[in-house]
Protein backbone atom coordinates (compact mmCIF):
# COMPACT_ATOMS: atom_id res chain seq x y z
CA UNK A 1 0.00 0.00 0.00
CA UNK A 2 1.29 3.46 -0.86
CA UNK A 3 0.13 6.71 0.76
CA UNK A 4 0.35 9.91 -1.25
CA UNK A 5 0.74 13.36 0.31
CA UNK A 6 -1.91 15.54 -1.41
CA UNK A 7 -0.17 18.82 -0.59
CA UNK A 8 1.43 20.64 -3.47
CA UNK A 9 4.85 22.20 -3.46
CA UNK A 10 4.68 25.96 -2.78
CA UNK A 11 5.81 28.06 -5.72
CA UNK A 12 6.87 30.94 -3.41
CA UNK A 13 8.61 31.00 -0.06
CA UNK A 14 6.27 30.85 2.93
CA UNK A 15 6.15 34.21 4.68
CA UNK A 16 5.07 34.48 8.32
CA UNK A 17 1.96 36.54 8.96
CA UNK A 18 3.12 39.76 10.60
CA UNK A 19 0.01 41.94 10.42
CA UNK A 20 -0.84 42.33 14.09
CA UNK A 21 -2.54 44.92 16.24
CA UNK A 22 -1.37 45.78 19.73
CA UNK A 23 -4.63 46.33 21.57
CA UNK A 24 -5.07 48.11 24.88
CA UNK A 25 -7.97 48.10 27.31
CA UNK A 26 -10.80 50.29 26.03
CA UNK A 27 -10.13 49.64 22.35
CA UNK A 28 -12.72 47.92 20.18
CA UNK A 29 -12.47 44.96 17.81
CA UNK A 30 -15.14 44.26 15.19
CA UNK A 31 -16.08 40.61 14.73
CA UNK A 32 -17.47 40.60 11.19
CA UNK A 33 -19.37 37.54 9.97
CA UNK A 34 -19.75 37.10 6.25
CA UNK A 35 -23.21 35.53 6.31
CA UNK A 36 -22.35 31.87 5.77
CA UNK A 37 -24.01 29.41 8.17
CA UNK A 38 -22.34 29.35 11.60
CA UNK A 39 -20.11 32.38 10.98
CA UNK A 40 -21.95 34.34 13.69
CA UNK A 41 -21.76 31.41 16.13
CA UNK A 42 -18.05 30.92 15.40
CA UNK A 43 -17.28 34.57 16.13
CA UNK A 44 -19.28 34.33 19.37
CA UNK A 45 -17.01 31.50 20.50
CA UNK A 46 -13.96 33.42 19.30
CA UNK A 47 -14.97 36.42 21.41
CA UNK A 48 -15.03 34.23 24.53
CA UNK A 49 -11.43 33.17 23.84
CA UNK A 50 -10.23 36.64 22.89
CA UNK A 51 -11.78 38.15 26.04
CA UNK A 52 -9.37 36.05 28.11
CA UNK A 53 -6.39 37.07 25.98
CA UNK A 54 -7.34 40.75 25.66
CA UNK A 55 -8.74 41.93 29.00
CA UNK A 56 -10.57 45.25 28.76
CA UNK A 57 -10.89 45.16 24.97
CA UNK A 58 -14.45 45.63 23.68
CA UNK A 59 -16.06 43.68 20.85
CA UNK A 60 -18.84 44.54 18.43
CA UNK A 61 -20.56 42.02 16.20
CA UNK A 62 -21.40 42.73 12.58
CA UNK A 63 -22.94 40.40 10.00
CA UNK A 64 -23.19 40.91 6.24
CA UNK A 65 -26.11 38.49 6.24
CA UNK A 66 -25.37 37.42 2.68
CA UNK A 67 -22.07 35.77 1.85
CA UNK A 68 -22.16 36.91 -1.78
CA UNK A 69 -22.72 40.59 -0.93
CA UNK A 70 -19.97 43.14 -0.44
CA UNK A 71 -19.51 44.76 2.95
CA UNK A 72 -21.90 47.70 3.15
CA UNK A 73 -20.77 51.30 3.46
CA UNK A 74 -22.45 51.34 6.89
CA UNK A 75 -20.41 48.35 8.06
CA UNK A 76 -17.18 49.82 6.74
CA UNK A 77 -17.90 53.22 8.30
CA UNK A 78 -18.70 51.67 11.70
CA UNK A 79 -15.44 49.70 11.62
CA UNK A 80 -13.38 52.71 10.50
CA UNK A 81 -14.98 55.05 13.04
CA UNK A 82 -14.95 52.88 16.14
CA UNK A 83 -12.58 49.92 15.81
CA UNK A 84 -8.85 49.39 16.18
CA UNK A 85 -8.99 45.98 14.51
CA UNK A 86 -11.40 43.68 12.69
CA UNK A 87 -11.66 39.89 12.52
CA UNK A 88 -13.63 38.46 9.63
CA UNK A 89 -14.90 34.91 9.47
CA UNK A 90 -16.92 32.56 7.36
CA UNK A 91 -18.92 29.54 8.38
CA UNK A 92 -19.79 26.09 6.98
Amino acid sequence: MQFLDPRGVPSRPVEPYANTALLAAGETVALFANGFPDSVAFLGHLEKSLTHELPGVNFIHLDKGNASALASEEHLAKIADSCSAVVTAYGH
